[in-house]
């Protein structure tokens, strides 16, 4: 690949992401300003799809990042709208093989010998495209089937030049990054370079397929003892950086949902030993698969399963992309997951507090009695039950808290990045699995034998936290001392976020309203003026444009 095409693949990435950019402002941000609100809303769905078929085109002709960045929005199907999720969804399977020739290169150079000394066949179809390589089915001659085990294989293949593609693909996504940071309701809420930074190392980590087999290994012992999953073997031999040799586990497709009814498997079982399989990933483990889109998990029937065992096991390969979660991180997600099974609003906000969820200047008191609203409210529904909601409802629910959802005190560590990437496909996966997915029921059990632990660490608490109260009331006569003196000296300042934001809120309206106001004045008074003065009419008429365009730009300043 030459040094231009690399450039133009630069270009063409920027300059599709500048057009969805200018589009979004024009029709989310300008055009309700100037009282075109339902234009924008009308035209929305519409909009949407064909952002999503754009996309799609680009992201097929293009493979890369670009398959991985539509693989993600596919699998929202918990927040994306249908029509967008419904257009991507065949990014999954579509993405086109590289020449066999090609891929002989790189598999020769990286095994250092030819293909049919390692393999008694090579099979020149692929089996599955993927945005970084490609996997064949192989098999193995006699002599090391008989030693692994095993005799069908597949072999996993780098794409030529794939280095070169993602540090280009990179490149331009960081482009795009600063270009939302410049954003407010953005910039306020996440630190997109360090984002994508996060989402680099991951990435650049990926096309290292040593370090992938090492991570399958890993997944494959957390899970020996469970036998409702399966991982498939690595065959270390026949592997390298840029080629990786698996055992071939290929099943039925997490996605094939007629194809897991047809074999009498059932799909909610299949949705809930999913998310058990991510919280024991996640809070146990602490080690989890970053990538669980539907390509990358099957479902294999066991027909010879015994008395006890069970007629199916989940399988998981590629695991490219995982995740790490430290033990701090792990307590605050813990704290999370106790206060959904409690329906805890104020252990819900420490647990967002301790994950540095929330901007500095959140109204926690606030953001407390909407999580027990939302618990109240929505606590125990199923997913068919929440989506039965009508929207009426949820907006009479959301004016409730129209300050808060307005101010909107919530940011996103680059640490929670891959995490939440993950529990977001994952959420769409389990509902399309099983509509009825019941979140309640999978999450109170865990809550309850996470209480569990907790009490069993009861008495190393009360004396962590009996020493921290202890350090408070040291200071305690220091910090009053100080607050009276600036009381005395005029000094004190109270401050009240809302209030502060509703005057500004209404300073620019009225601001924008007489920009408006004057726009009209001019604008008719040029048209009455010019049947009998045209110069001057025209004149005014043309200068009206001035404050229409100031209306517009301190629109846009509002947002950045």
């Amino acid at each position: 690949m030459t040094s231009s095409d690399l450039r133009a693949r630069y270009r063409r990435i920027v300059l599709f992401f500048a057009r969805v950019t200018a589009g979004f402002i024009w029709w989310e941000l300008v055009l309700p300003r100037l009282g075109l609100r339902r234009l924008a809303v009308r035209t929305r769905t519409e909009r949407g799809r064909r952002a999503a078929v754009r996309f799609r085109a680009l992201a097929v002709s293009m493979g890369g990042l670009m398959i991985k960045v539509g693989q993600f929005l596919s699998a929202r199907l918990d927040v994306l709208p249908p029509e967008i999720t419904q257009e991507l969804s065949g990014l999954q399977d579509e993405v086109p093989p590289v020449a066999f020739d090609a891929v002989r290169e790189v598999a020769e150079s990286e095994l250092a010998v030819p293909l049919a000394q390692h393999f008694a066949h090579f099979d020149q179809t692929p089996l599955a495209a993927a945005s970084l390589g490609q996997v064949h089915r192989a098999r193995l001659h006699p002599a090391d089937a008989a030693e692994q085990g095993f005799a069908d294989v597949v072999v996993k293949v780098q794409r030529p030049h794939i280095q070169q593609v993602v540090e280009v693909d990179l490149a331009a996504l960081r482009r795009v990054g600063g270009w939302m940071q410049r954003y407010r309701p953005i910039r306020e809420r996440a630190d997109v370079p360090a984002l994508l930074e996060e989402f680099a190392t991951t990435t650049l980590q990926e096309v290292d397929y040593l370090a992938e087999g090492a991570s399958a290994e890993t997944f494959a012992a957390n899970f020996a003892e469970d036998p409702r999953v399966s991982i498939p073997s690595v065959v270390w031999e026949l592997s390298g950086r840029r080629v990786l040799t698996l055992q071939d586990v290929s099943a039925i497709k997490l996605g094939d949902h007629e194809a897991i009814t047809a074999a009498g498997i059932d799909r909610a079982e299949v949705a809930q030993v999913l998310a058990d399989t991510y919280l024991q990933q996640i809070f146990t483990d602490g080690f989890f698969h970053a990538d669980p889109h539907p390509g990358n998990l099957f479902v294999t029937p066991r027909p010879d399963a015994g008395p006890g065992e069970p007629g199916w096991t989940l399988t998981f390969i590629d695991f490219g992309m995982v995740g790490h979660v430290p033990e701090e991180l792990r307590g605050g997600l813990r704290d999370l997951v106790v206060a959904a099974g409690l329906r805890d609003g104020g252990r819900m906000v420490a647990g967002l507090r301790r994950l540095d969820l929330l901007l500095p200047d959140a109204d926690l008191a606030a953001i407390e009695v909407a999580a027990d609203q939302v618990f109240d409210r929505f606590g125990g529904l199923r997913m068919d039950e929440l989506q039965q909601i009508s929207p009426q409802e949820m907006v009479r629910f959301g004016m409730q808290f129209r300050e808060l959802l307005l101010a909107l005190p919530f940011q996103v560590p680059e640490n929670l990045l891959l995490l939440g990437r993950s529990v977001g496909i994952l959420s769409g996966i389990c509902t399309g699995l099983d509509p009825e997915f019941d979140v309640w029921g999978t999450i109170t059990p865990y809550a309850t034998q996470l209480l569990e632990d907790e009490r069993e660490g009861l008495p190393q608490t009360v004396v962590t936290e009996a020493l921290a109260l202890g350090r408070l009331l040291l200071v305690l006569p220091r910090r009053a001392d100080r607050v009276l003196t600036m009381a005395e000296r005029g000094e004190l300042e109270v401050r009240t976020p809302t209030l502060t934001r509703q005057v500004r809120r209404l300073e620019r309206t009225v601001a924008r309203t007489n920009g408006v106001l004057v726009f009209a004045a001019l604008l008719v008074a040029g048209a009455v003026l010019t049947g009998s003065d045209p110069g001057t009419g025209r004149l005014l008429m043309g200068v009206s444009v001035l404050p229409l365009a100031w209306v517009g730009l301190s629109a846009l300043r509002r947002d950045r």
